[in-house]
């Protein structure tokens, strides 16, 4: 009952990262699993299970606060969900002992990215909703995001968000609201890959039925939220966080012996907390600089 309301908790605080950051639901979520002990294609297969109900009800509540662009949602989803269903078949065949050093590589550089992305002092290119992102540019960035992510558990908004935010075409609310809602066919379309793949049986369903609980708590949350929270803080700390837990796995995977692992995760904590400290200043340098009302 103890790891039940642990999940809970976790899944709650990964819908209202991911609601915020267009991201990270997937990334952490598979992240604790693997910590957990669950079998890699058993880790991604539940978080996705999971977001079938997360991604709705986030994408409800995006639609319900103007987030969404929907343009962009239909020529990114239907692709995600192909990429996401033939990445679930490839990773419900390799053996665990490839699978494993694969999804924590993944989740790893995954982390790193989070990790800079939001602590460096850089702003988006402005909006130009004048220019509509090309069809052409939307669907194949689907169908990679999609499949990075059932295989790796996480990576449609790290790479959906990213990709959008520096084209500069939509504003941010937009495109992590668009991100969250688009999401809805490729937790689906992963889902089916890893059902027809594996037995469901495999699945922990008091675990998915944790996480599950703790994303629907957070969705309307997290959609009021992303217009309120400085994404690079929460971002910075997101991401030093899944780079520490998945040192270990990758350093193992590689051949690192223990003692330059020990050292990877004190350069590490050193790292995540300038990182952390810089998003702060850079936060605060930007609301001292914005004009400030009469």
């Amino acid at each position: 009952m103890e790891k039940l309301l642990i999940l809970g908790i976790f899944g709650l605080v990964a819908q209202l990262i991911d609601g915020t950051l267009g991201m990270a639901y997937g990334v952490t979520s598979t992240t604790l699993l693997l910590t957990a002990g669950a079998a890699p294609a058993v880790a991604s297969a539940t978080v996705h299970l999971a977001e079938i109900g997360t991604t709705l009800a986030s994408g409800t509540a995006h639609w319900r606060f103007g987030n969404v662009d929907w343009r962009t949602v239909r020529l990114m989803a239907a692709p995600g969900a192909i990429g996401a269903f033939v990445g679930a078949v490839v990773l419900s065949s390799l053996p665990a002992e490839i699978a494993e050093p694969w999804i924590a590589a993944i989740l790893f550089f995954l982390g790193l990215y989070i990790l800079v992305r939001f602590s460096r002092r850089r702003q988006p290119p402005k909006p130009d909703p004048g220019r509509p992102l090309r069809a052409a540019f939307l669907a194949p960035l689907g169908a990679i995001a999609g499949t990075v992510d059932a295989m790796g558990g996480g990576g449609w908004g790290p790479i959906g968000t990213s990709s959008l935010l520096s084209s500069g075409r939509l504003e941010p609310r937009k495109v992590v609201g668009s991100i969250d809602t688009s999401e809805f066919l490729v937790a689906f379309g992963a889902s089916a890959g890893f059902l027809i793949s594996l037995s469901f049986a495999e699945i922990n369903v008091g675990w998915l039925l944790a996480l599950l609980a703790g994303g629907l708590i957070a969705a309307p949350l997290a959609a009021w939220l992303v217009r309120k929270l400085p994404a690079r803080v929460l971002g910075a700390a997101v991401g030093g966080l899944i780079l520490l837990t998945n040192t270990k796995t990758f350093g193992e995977a590689i051949g690192a012996p223990s003692q330059y692992l020990v050292l990877a995760y004190v350069l590490l904590g050193v790292v995540w907390a300038a990182s952390i400290v810089a998003a702060v200043i850079s936060v605060r340098r930007d609301l001292a600089a914005s004009p400030q009302p009469a």
